[in-house]
């Protein structure tokens, strides 16, 4: 549905992404996660044809250079704040963009706006505009939703309510693009992990790749820690020894078990230390520093 080939964005003489190709696919929700200033923001003003770019976005093999109106018809945003008239009400900035009425109601009673949606925008709380933000962008059944801070502002019974729309119209062939800062919450609906940092996208995965892949740390027993420890120490690979139990990094597993088989010491443990998704993307984010400070 959506292609991004080889795009570099400048924001005047700076360039913000570099060389960022990913493909969407109908009811894929993507996860856009990384630090402030990593670029997230304006890789999706990118996709909307917001700010000027080289390289190719297609939707749907329709060009957004070439024909930005066409390629953005079946696209909603909510990007950076919601495009809200304060002196309308909800229910009068919903009906500048909703082609089906009873769509639009439905929305509304989904979202739980029906106590205020008659009020006028301006004496809306942050979530309250939230919440209409992410309706306006939801209307008309859109084939791509781009969302940025989804959940900022929103109470835990609002989030929930997101989420499970999220997943309903993912169901129904809708695909995502989503960032967030709460990556608990963005692994709940995600289905595909794109990770930024400095411009560059450094992970491009599925979720369950990512989590199978990313996971850092093992943990390790065997029948001798003092050889072990030699061992280890022997062919410079790192742990963390806390009583009898080590800690390794997933990459040396294979070559610390050659090593140890090779001095006959036999394993009692080698595990996964079960690593949530927040402490995943600091370690890659931690080990990409390191790769440029070696460099």
């Amino acid at each position: 549905m959506l292609v991004v080939q080889n795009v570099n964005t400048y924001i005047g003489r700076k360039q913000i992404i570099t060389d960022a190709s990913f493909k969407i696919h109908p009811g894929d929700i993507i996860g856009l996660i990384g630090p402030n200033g990593a670029g997230k923001t304006t890789l999706m003003k990118t996709i909307l044809g917001l700010t000027k770019f080289d390289g190719q976005i297609q939707l749907n093999q329709v060009s957004v250079t070439e024909n930005q109106h066409a390629a953005l018809a079946q696209v909603g945003a909510l990007i950076e704040h919601p495009a809200i008239y304060p002196f309308l009400t909800g229910q009068q900035n919903l009906a500048l963009y909703a082609h089906d009425s009873a769509a639009c109601q439905r929305l509304i009673s989904e979202l739980n706006m029906t106590t205020y949606i008659h009020d006028q925008a301006k004496g809306y709380s942050l979530g309250m505009k939230q919440k209409l933000g992410i309706a306006i962008a939801l209307l008309n059944n859109p084939q791509l939703v781009i969302l940025d801070e989804p959940m900022n502002g929103l109470d835990v019974e609002a989030t929930i309510g997101v989420r499970q729309l999220i997943r309903q119209y993912a169901a129904q062939g809708t695909a995502f693009l989503i960032s967030s800062h709460i990556l608990s919450e963005l692994q709940k609906v995600m289905t595909q992990v794109i990770l930024i940092n400095h411009g560059r996208i450094i992970v491009n995965q599925s979720t369950a790749e990512f989590e199978r892949l990313h996971h850092q740390a093992y943990q390790l027993r065997t029948e001798d820690s003092q050889l072990t420890v030699e061992s280890l120490a022997k062919n410079q690979i790192h742990y963390v020894l806390d009583g009898d139990t080590f800690q390794v990094n997933s990459e040396n597993i294979f070559e610390i078990q050659d090593i140890l088989t090779a001095q006959h010491v036999h394993l009692k443990e080698l595990a996964p230390i079960s690593s949530n998704f927040e402490q995943m993307v600091v370690h890659l984010l931690n080990q990409q520093r390191g790769d440029h400070h070696d460099n």
